[in-house]
C-alpha cells in the first residue's frame, strides 16, 4: 500500500528541534518516515522564524535543520496560483490567509492529507484534503 502523500504544518517541524516535547517530536518522525510528506517554502520561512524568534537558535544551526527538513520532504515553491487559491479558501473557510496558503499548497501537490496541531482536525476543504492533528489518539 503506498504512503499517504501528506504536507505539514511548520508547527509540526518546530517540535522536531525545540527539545521541549520528545513525545511529539517522536510521532513526527513517525509521519515523516511513513509518509510522501510535502512542505512549502512558506513553512520553511515559518520554521525560520521561531527558531530565531522563540527558540534563540544560531543561524548555522537553523541552515543544517533546513537542509534536513528539505532532504525529508518533497519542497513546494508558491506561486501566483497558490495565492489565488489561498484566498478563495481564506474567503470560503475562514482560515487566516497564512493557513490558506498551506491549505493552498497542499492542494496543489495533490496530498490526501493536512497535517497541523493548530487547524479544524477532520475538516475536509475542497472535497479532496482532509486536515489531521497527528497528536489526536
Amino acid at each position: 500500500m503506498p504512503a499517504d502523500k501528506v504536507f505539514l504544518d511548520s508547527n509540526l517541524l518546530v517540535y522536531l528541534y525545540s527539545h521541549t516535547e520528545q513525545e511529539k517530536a517522536n510521532r513526527v518522525i513517525d509521519v515523516i518516515c511513513n509518509n510522501n510528506c510535502f512542505i512549502s517554502t512558506q513553512v520553511l520561512n515559518e520554521f525560520s522564524n521561531v527558531c530565531i524568534r522563540k527558540l534563540g537558535f544560531a543561524i548555522s544551526d537553523i541552515k543544517k535543520a533546513i537542509s534536513e527538513i528539505a532532504a525529508a520532504c518533497h519542497l513546494l515553491y508558491i506561486n501566483e496560483n497558490d495565492i489565488f487559491l489561498a484566498l478563495r479558501i481564506h474567503n470560503e473557510y475562514k482560515y487566516s490567509y497564512y493557513d490558506s496558503l498551506m491549505i493552498a499548497s497542499a492542494l496543489e501537490s495533490g496530498c490526501n492529507y493536512l497535517f497541523s496541531e493548530d487547524m479544524s482536525d477532520g475538516q475536509i476543504i475542497n472535497s479532496s484534503i482532509t486536515i489531521k492533528n497527528v497528536f489526536k489518539l
